[in-house]
């Protein structure tokens, strides 16, 4: 990759310049109904994501559960695996990116682990900017990473995953069959619309980050964009790491169920449910979105592919990660 000061107008370094020494957002009408929404909305649903899943779930058995996760056979329980542990070498990836867009120079390897035990634990837990942002300051300060390009690397990781989302939940909406959408709560017409709307929105982005040379003010405060090259690194990583995320989902599902495609916009649009819960790791209100949107697919095949997913995405990384935080500070501690 081409050292940023060779290819940005503007080197890494204004760029924490201008973060360290923006003005603070101004507290107007619309933060303080912003602080409201975001206490009360977690709480409504997570009560109605409870309600969504006993109507679906409380007439199942444990015995009807057990057969459809025995049915899923060595083969798809592997692959699953292996595609959570690509899964998590993407996001390594895009942090990377991420660090070097800041000015950081992290080695590789180095970024694999910081990126792996962030994202583990902030998607398991929630909260995932803050924890995630944690972990990655106490992480990287030994490669002398400051606050301002911890905070940049957050960000741009937080934007690779939303860019890369919206674009896989665009090309499943839109390249989805009229009867494959039949087998899904999603109307054809709205599923157009949507799609269409989320690709321009991730066409946008791009063009902004090759026309936008200079800074721009979001929320009262001042951010370069991401050059061109960036953007286009950003929208590759993230649809393919969605695509594979949802694939984890998807192969535990039995056969003749929604075809890939279409599964995809539902996983999409669930998970754009989940993080706007702001519940951690959309715990139940992504599972209650995913069951609403695919009524089609048999009750006890869809809670046990609720159970293998979050086994082999959510609670194996996040016990790796665990033990993985608790060696590091162990090491550190020797160090100091």
């Amino acid at each position: 990759m081409t050292p940023p000061d060779a290819t940005r107008s503007a080197p890494p370094e204004p760029v924490e310049a201008e973060l360290a020494h923006a003005p603070p957002a101004p507290h107007h009408r619309l933060a303080r109904w912003a602080r409201w929404a975001l206490r009360i909305v977690p709480p409504i649903m997570l009560v109605a994501a409870v309600w969504v899943l006993w109507r679906e779930f409380h007439h199942l058995s444990f015995t009807a559960v057990s057969a459809a996760m025995a049915g899923w056979g060595l083969r798809a329980i592997l692959l699953s695996l292996a595609l959570s542990v690509v899964s998590f070498l993407l996001m390594g990836a895009i942090e990377w990116v991420g660090l070097r867009w800041t000015g950081a120079r992290v080695p590789f390897g180095a970024t694999q682990l910081g990126s792996f035990m962030a994202n583990a634990i902030a998607h398991a837990i929630g909260a995932n900017l803050l924890i995630s942002g944690a972990i990655r300051a106490r992480f990287y300060d030994r490669y002398k990473v400051t606050l301002t390009q911890v905070a940049g690397t957050t960000l741009f990781a937080a934007l690779s995953f939303g860019v890369g989302l919206a674009a896989l939940s665009g090309v499943g909406l839109l390249l989805a069959s009229h009867d494959d959408l039949a087998r899904t709560a999603i109307h054809p017409l709205v599923a157009r619309a949507l799609g269409t709307a989320l690709l321009l929105a991730v066409a946008g982005y791009v063009l902004l980050c090759a026309v936008r040379r200079r800074s721009i003010v979001v929320f009262g405060r001042r951010a370069s964009l991401p050059n061109v090259r960036e953007a286009l690194l950003q929208l590759v990583l993230g649809l393919v790491d969605n695509g594979i995320a949802a694939a984890i989902l998807w192969i535990l599902l039995p056969a003749g169920g929604p075809s890939y495609v279409t599964f995809v916009g539902a996983y999409a649009v669930a998970c754009i449910v989940g993080l706007a819960s702001s519940v951690p790791g959309g715990a139940g209100v992504f599972e209650s979105a995913m069951a609403a949107l695919l009524p089609g697919v048999e009750p006890a095949a869809l809670a046990a592919a609720f159970l293998g997913y979050r086994l082999a995405y959510y609670i194996l990384p996040l016990i790796l990660a665990a033990i993985a935080l608790a060696a590091e500070t162990l090491r550190a501690a020797r160090r100091g």
